[in-house]
């Protein structure tokens, strides 16, 4: 039986991760020119990045209970957490078009683009 402090490092491991993958899916959406590769650097490096950090929390950190076996540790800690962070970015999050980004000037500094009604 897990402990509850076991039981809440999972919880801190799979919202870091969730967090962690919504973040990367949305760098990599506003980075990448074309659909099509900010789809294959998400379906590739995002699970690389979760399985390095599952490695760090079980390994270097001691977080979270035994669950098993290591399909239940990719399925909860890598597969779980990606979908729900890009869920969370291609539907809550706005498309990266909508957003107004600052220009920047011959001087180097920012101004922000005014949007015209």
């Amino acid at each position: 039986m897990a402990t509850p402090l076991e039981l809440v490092g999972l919880l801190v491991a799979v919202s870091v991760n969730t967090a962690v993958a919504a973040l990367a899916t949305r760098f990599l959406r506003v980075r990448m020119h074309t659909r099509l590769g900010s789809a294959v650097y998400t379906a590739t490096l995002v699970p690389f990045l979760l399985f390095v950090l599952t490695l760090v929390y079980g390994g270097v950190l001691r977080l979270g209970p035994d669950l098993g076996s290591p399909t239940a540790v990719l399925g909860l800690l890598v597969a779980l957490p990606l979908a729900v962070g890009v869920t969370i970015d291609f539907v809550w999050m706005p498309a990266p078009g909508e957003v107004d980004l600052p220009e920047t000037s011959d001087r180097g500094t920012t101004r922000r683009r005014r949007s015209r009604r």
